[in-house]
């Protein structure tokens, strides 16, 4: 049994990737590392650069490396951007899906585990989101995830596609001192930059109905969801049913300006954060429950707030030593 990662080099697919080979599971990555790493990539991984847009090269991956089944991180994820490239994002995420699930069919490929995301929820009507909770989009991102999902909904119905997608809350933490978060737009990675560059952090918007006037997120280790991502796979491989989507979430919420001040106590810089404008697509709250996940894929919780965020510090930290 062998397992394609798409973007497999990047934060959290090289965090599956670790995950899969303390397994003992097979693995490829491909990435066309638009956003992932090279260095993030095992050196005893096989590793297809390209692109999921590419039919011919995912075709020869497939082929060539014996996949069974296939964990699809690659994407453009990035939610405030897409509200000003939504057409880039919609190539990424569902041209580049249907790429990917007709390269399968053609390879009687038949599982696949899909990083889908919170952001198909929109701003929920309710405290503690279910996977019933209506899904209400609000940007061109989370619109091409719920694409993403019905896309194999609809194959499992007409090629009998075994599937079942991970919806993601804020995914913070390291697994690994040699693997961290470099996106230009997550919050943590953010925060860090302003201060190794001796910047103020900002927070993007401070006038959201919630409680502090921030943000309210659920944040999760990257190392719990890349367990959750092993161990889909390893019930689809032995055949089991899995529901269509899974919430990977904490049941509890966080703001930003909490994040803040466990940032200045685990890295003991004392700062106070500057306010800055909101960011297009960014729903006040939202938080989820994980129960389902913990019920099928032993879903868990396994850091605090405090592990995650000096992990990822002290992963950040030895990048730039």
């Amino acid at each position: 049994m062998t397992w394609l990662v798409t973007g497999g080099a990047g934060y959290i697919g090289s965090h599956v990737v670790a995950a899969l080979r303390e397994a003992d599971m097979s693995c490829v990555v491909l990435d066309d590392l638009s956003s992932g790493h090279a260095e993030f990539v095992p050196a005893d991984v096989p590793f297809v650069r390209g692109s999921i847009l590419d039919a011919e090269l995912v075709r020869s991956a497939l082929a060539e490396h014996q996949v069974t089944g296939v964990i699809h991180i690659a994407g453009f994820k990035y939610a405030g951007v897409s509200v000003q490239q939504p057409l880039h994002t919609y190539e990424q995420n569902v041209t580049g899906m249907a790429v990917l699930l007709k390269e399968m069919q053609d390879a009687g490929i038949d599982r696949v585990v899909f990083s889908s995301s919170a952001a198909v929820y929109g701003t929920p009507p309710t405290d503690i989101v279910t996977e019933d909770t209506p899904k209400n989009p609000e940007s061109p991102y989370g619109e091409s995830k719920l694409i993403g999902e019905w896309l194999l909904r609809d194959q499992g119905v007409a090629a009998g596609l075994r599937h079942t997608s991970l919806r993601y809350f804020n995914v913070v933490g390291s697994g690994s001192i040699t693997l961290y978060d470099t996106s230009p737009h997550n919050l943590f990675p953010l925060v860090f930059e302003a201060l190794l560059a001796g910047r103020t952090p900002k927070i993007n918007g401070t006038d959201y109905p919630t409680p502090d006037g921030t943000c309210v997120r659920d944040y999760i280790h990257v190392a719990d969801l890349a367990l959750a991502h092993v161990e889909a796979a390893r019930k689809l491989d032995e055949g089991a049913l899995l529901l269509p989507a899974y919430n990977l979430g904490s049941g509890d919420g966080v703001s930003v300006r909490q994040i803040m001040t466990a940032v200045a106590a685990a890295t003991g810089i004392p700062f106070e954060p500057e306010s800055a404008p909101r960011r297009p697509g960014d729903p006040a709250r939202i938080v989820a429950s994980g129960e389902l996940a913990a019920r099928d894929l032993g879903w868990a919780m396994r850091h605090t707030l405090d592990q995650m965020v000096t992990s990822a510090w002290q992963a950040r930290e030895a990048a730039a030593a």
